[in-house]
């Protein structure tokens, strides 16, 4: 059997559509930080792949779930990942919950409603956030406004791929009853361009994750360590950025992600409100995620 490092798409940290690990996280959590993305990553990549089929596909996610747990030395990311987590005294909990999302996209190819797509975020983003306020120290008290920009976050990228999952993977995340309710159709999605309705759909789709969004604002303000509410703001300032995009624009035939400038001036907006909200007052709480 290759190793799963093998079939890794190239994709790092660096290429996500928000910071991993940057410069703003203290350097002592960065190594643990970087451990799960290899594994995320390389987990996601195969459930990805173009040329592996399903049985394939689920063998490498159960490989790589059975040496995050133990059972094996074979593969890198997963016993990097364990020995991480060990040496912090933290289970693996979120890194699994993570391939339990990596083996719906292998079998689940369209969604029937919001809900859906939220327990599907449930599993494929929700725990990212919650493995970061582990690694703080954060309480759980925090997770739901977590949960709500993660999913967000996760809803954001389906819309901006979502021609290029459909075309490489026959996979789509819009719901379905979405797309009938504007009389849009799937296969629309190979298109070069939006049709009316397809647009309609999506840019629906992207005032409801905006209002997602809105209920994660407050995480900046709840999380107690300074380093993590800079960065928490640095990607809610992206994530809103992004969904002002797909709430205008088309994703089929327009740019919808940030330039290289726009994600600077993005950081150091954030990091700068975020600068003077810690030193004037701590802010709101949170609202209930949905459905986490």
């Amino acid at each position: 059997m290759t190793s799963a490092s093998e079939l890794r798409s190239g994709k790092t940290h660096r290429d996500e559509n928000f910071p991993v690990a940057s410069w703003i996280i203290h350097p002592r959590h960065r190594e643990l930080i970087l451990a799960f993305y290899n594994f995320v990553r390389t987990a996601d990549d195969i459930a990805d792949h173009a040329m592996l089929d399903a049985p394939t596909k689920l063998s490498y996610l159960d490989l790589l779930e059975a040496e995050l747990l133990g059972r094996g030395e074979t593969q890198a990311e997963a016993v990097a990942l364990r020995k991480a987590l060990a040496a912090r005294g933290m289970p693996p909990r979120h890194a699994l919950d993570l391939l339990t999302a990596f083996r719906m996209d292998v079998t689940k190819l369209r969604y029937e409603d919001w809900d859906e797509v939220i327990h599907y975020c449930r599993y494929s983003a929700m725990p990212v956030g919650r493995f970061m306020l582990d690694v703080h120290g954060e309480s759980t008290s925090t997770w739901p406004a977590s949960d709500a920009l993660c999913a967000g976050l996760q809803i954001n990228n389906h819309l901006q791929d979502c021609g290029k999952d459909y075309r490489n993977l026959n996979r789509v995340y819009l719901p379905r009853d979405a797309l009938d309710a504007v009389g849009a159709k799937v296969d629309e999605l190979g298109l070069l361009k939006s049709s009316p309705a397809l647009l309609k759909c999506l840019q629906d789709l992207a005032v409801r994750t905006d209002v997602l969004l809105g209920q994660g604002r407050p995480l900046a303000a709840e999380v107690k360590d300074f380093r993590l509410g800079l960065e928490v703001s640095v990607i809610q300032s992206f994530a809103d950025r992004i969904v002002a995009m797909l709430k205008v624009r088309d994703p089929l035939s327009e740019r919808v992600h940030l330039k290289p400038a726009e994600f600077l001036f993005a950081t150091i907006g954030a990091i700068g409100s975020e600068v003077a909200r810690r030193t004037f007052g701590r802010g709101p709480v949170s609202k209930p995620a949905p459905r986490a």
